[in-house]
């Protein structure tokens, strides 16, 4: 596959997150009680935390393609930068946009809440880092090892930047977007930066790849590494802590390389599997659709299933019971999406048929 070609099996990876992004909210918003206790649910729950890292991870690897696309289009390589900076300023901004939606359709939300940090809080910054730095780095081995070393230096630096008493004396507001504080924060910096950073170490490469043989051994080696990375992560989980104050499933740079390393196989699988597929097959085709649409199924499902549309539901279905109704609410994600497409396009021939019949008119005149 060459460089400049969409790569079908990332947008079958993000839509496969959305699928345990949906799984993760649904059964945290819907299961009873009684059911949260048992070891199917712990395990589901632990399936769907790999979502959050999962989206931020290919945002990375999204950005420095999309970067690249820009610089061999234009020439220009500071456009280039200064789109991606855009984009994440923009995403930024929808987390804003996104709180002050949630204040008015859920229910109990206080003006606080407006500022409470949630993954495109980090995703934003986090992309514009990610161009800043591929704008520094002309060279792609040189830009490579900078996006690895900083995602790692990211890990490495959460438990300690968590307990910082220097951070006190920083605004509420920013330390809210550094550490855990409770409700008015559901994501931080550190870690889930490093996600995003790393991400680009992965875009970089794909980038440089001229022929599907030099993707293939690609793929064969982050599979590889991957399987390392799980290894050396569980390993180092059987040591004594490195930090004093560090949890293995929130803040361990241990967790962080686990995560890391089941994200790179699993891409890697996908993309050994994107061969056996026919292109538009019904059983990828809707999956590749929901994770070109990830950012608007994000936006709509939240409130859907904690907002007023499905309170009657909260913590009232037995986990079976709960599994069936995120199946169905899929579903109905997926007709959202097909339903937003049509009316895009709709819309696009109108305006289409309009220039069109202006242009007509024009030339009648002459």
């Amino acid at each position: 596959m060459l460089s400049g070609e969409r790569r079908r099996y990332i947008d079958w990876t993000r839509g496969l997150a959305v699928l345990v992004m949906i799984e993760a909210h649904t059964l945290d918003a819907w299961t009873r009680l009684a059911d949260r206790q048992t070891p199917a649910y712990r395990n589901l729950i632990i399936l769907g935390g790999f979502a959050a890292p999962l989206f931020l991870w290919l945002a990375g690897v999204a950005t420095v393609l999309a970067a690249e696309r820009v610089a061999r289009r234009t020439g220009d390589r500071r456009l280039a930068a200064l789109t991606i900076c855009r984009r994440g300023l923009e995403i930024f901004i929808l987390a804003f946009l996104f709180r002050v939606q949630a204040f008015i359709v859920s229910p109990g939300n206080s003006l606080l809440s407006l500022f409470r940090v949630d993954i495109l809080n980090v995703m934003g910054p986090s992309i514009v880092a990610t161009g800043v730095v591929w704008a520094c780095c002309r060279r792609r081995s040189t830009l490579t090892i900078a996006f690895a070393v900083l995602a790692v230096a990211v890990a490495m630096l959460t438990p300690p930047i968590r307990s910082a008493e220097w951070l006190s004396m920083l605004p509420v507001w920013v330390q809210w977007h550094l550490r855990p504080a409770g409700d008015h924060t559901a994501f931080t910096a550190f870690p889930w930066s490093g996600f995003v950073l790393g991400g680009g170490a992965l875009g970089a490469l794909l980038a440089g790849v001229e022929e599907v043989g030099s993707e293939r051994r690609l793929h064969l080696a982050i599979a590889a590494f991957g399987t390392g990375l799980v290894a050396l992560g569980f390993y180092t989980a059987s040591l004594p802590p490195l930090y004093r104050d560090s949890s293995f499933w929130t803040s361990s740079p241990t967790y962080f390389a686990i995560r890391f390393g089941a994200m790179m196989v699993a891409l890697a699988l996908i993309y050994f599997c994107e061969p056996l597929v026919a292109p538009g097959s019904i059983v990828v085709a809707p999956l590749e659709r929901m994770g070109r649409s990830s950012l608007f199924i994000y936006w709509i499902h939240v409130e859907l299933v904690y907002g007023y549309a499905s309170w009657p539901l909260r913590r009232k279905l037995p986990l079976a019971q709960a599994l069936v109704a995120y199946a169905l609410f899929c579903l109905l994600m997926y007709g959202a999406v097909v339903l937003r497409d049509r009316v895009v396009q709709a819309r696009r021939m109108k305006r289409g048929k309009r220039s069109s019949s202006q242009m007509a008119q024009e030339l009648t005149t002459r």
